[in-house]
């Protein structure tokens, strides 16, 4: 068998290996997913309850499909937040080989820090749903129309609202893991930062009503996290640099 003949099997080889490994991640992942799915479901009552005590109206259903919509709607943000974790492990374990013993070791402090600001945005955005948004939009009524809430139009509300402050929480996690490839530096960041505070704000009067207060109020908390972003690609790109610079010397 010629050279060319042996190189192909390797190739081949580590493609397949890489695909079972691949395979072996996402049936970790899914198989999570599907037992916090479980647990929602059979506890859906008690999470709809724990929602419900901050509603200071009684939500209505028009067609039974909605109870059916909101069994699967707890349950999927239970499986969700449960099992991003596990996705964050399961993708290190992934790349794993790829990295050194040091990058390793940096990386996997990633995984519990994804998890909490995951849970710290969509417990953000449900605090500025329910005591501000909420609030402001019932406000607007002052009694020109009967209240008819339904279930899955105020949890849509309500999704709408709590799972991009989770994404936009997640700001800091991207920026340093960006800065560890070299694809951002602080530089670039400190040079975009005014282009990004108005994206933020962008961001913020879509997820709030048009209220000014209300969206500086948004707004501010996700400007605070760009500026946290750029004190962690900081740490982080000084690292990289002097960890280059050992090399080097070496």
């Amino acid at each position: 068998m010629s050279d060319e003949q042996y190189n192909h099997n390797d190739i081949e080889m580590n493609v397949t290996d890489h695909l079972s490994e691949l395979r072996k991640r996402i049936i970790w992942t899914l198989a999570t997913f599907i037992i916090f799915f479980i647990l929602g479901f059979i506890y859906v009552r008690e999470i709809y309850s724990f929602f419900e005590r901050d509603i200071p109206f009684e939500l209505n259903m028009t067609s039974p499909g909605e109870i059916i919509w909101i069994f699967f709607s707890m349950a999927s943000l239970v499986a969700l937040v449960a099992t991003l974790p596990m996705l964050s492990l399961q993708l290190w374990l992934f790349v794993k080989p790829a990295l050194t013993p040091k990058e390793r070791k940096i990386s996997l402090a990633y995984i519990p820090a994804v998890f909490l600001l995951f849970v710290a945005g969509l417990s953000f955005g449900y605090t500025v749903f329910v005591q501000l948004i909420l609030p402001f939009l019932l406000s607007l009524n002052d009694g020109m129309f009967n209240e008819l809430f339904t279930v899955e139009r105020y949890f849509k509300f309500v999704f709408r609202v709590t799972i991009p402050f989770a994404l936009l929480f997640e700001i800091p996690i991207v920026v340093m893991f960006l800065t560890s490839l070299g694809l951002v530096n602080p530089e670039l960041l400190i040079k975009i930062r005014k282009y990004a505070y108005f994206v933020l704000a962008i961001i913020g009067t879509m997820i709030t009503p048009p209220d000014f207060v209300l969206q500086i109020v948004v707004a501010i908390p996700l400007i605070i996290l760009y500026e946290i972003s750029i004190i962690l690609s900081r740490i982080v790109y000084r690292k990289k640099l002097k960890a280059h610079q050992e090399f080097m010397e070496d």
